[in-house]
């Protein structure tokens, strides 16, 4: 997922991380989801699929899909997912309202039936994930461009275990992502509205 880098005062008279840029989407994605904690099962395992979508690619070209994802892929109920077979992954190729890799495709089925397995362990994946950064999320004060980190030590502990688990796409680099998307840590710069509205939640 598109890191944040510097802020930008936009027209709407607020400033806000610079990743945005003047696109609407993006935008809304910015000032009501990213970094915001979340604890819900469903949204992890949609952002699993997300970011590992995202891949060689921008993050702007998963989020203007993620309608077609959240159709194509049961509206992200890793239940449902987990059932897909060869005949719904030929179908998925077909399915131009989605990012059509197969291996992210097989990726996203495999770690559906592997997300249900840490859910029947831990009793959920909120509760596995979250241990990671000791249960609260990290609250950063970057600045900049060069504060923003690929990974973290907590990323690499995070990935190196879901890959011992089996999961797919799931490097520290997307895994980092992933954090910063549901919460885990704040990576909003000091200067951007965000940062303050996060860190009271």
């Amino acid at each position: 997922m598109t890191r944040a880098t510097s802020c930008d005062t936009t027209r709407m008279t607020v400033t806000r991380c610079a990743w945005p840029g003047q696109d609407p989407l993006m935008i809304e994605y910015h000032d009501r989801e990213w970094g915001t904690p979340t604890h819900d099962d469903r949204t992890h395992f949609e952002f699993l699929v997300l970011e590992a979508a995202q891949a060689g690619l921008s993050w702007k070209t998963v989020l203007y899909k993620r309608d077609g994802y959240r159709k194509a892929f049961a509206e992200f109920d890793p239940a449902k997912v987990a059932r897909f077979d060869k005949r719904k992954v030929e179908r998925l190729m077909l399915d131009a309202s989605i990012i059509r890799n197969r291996q992210k495709i097989d990726a996203a089925i495999k770690n559906a039936r592997l997300f249900l397995a840490v859910q029947d362990e831990f009793g959920s994946f909120d509760a596995y994930c979250w241990q990671f950064v000791g249960g609260k999320p990290l609250a950063h004060r970057r600045r900049g461009t060069g504060d923003i980190p690929a990974t973290s030590p907590e990323s690499d502990a995070f990935s190196k275990d879901l890959k011992k688990r089996g999961f797919s796409f799931v490097g520290s680099t997307v895994i980092y992502a992933h954090m910063q998307a549901v919460g885990m840590v704040n990576d909003h710069v000091v200067t951007c509205f965000r940062h303050r509205e996060v860190s009271k939640r």
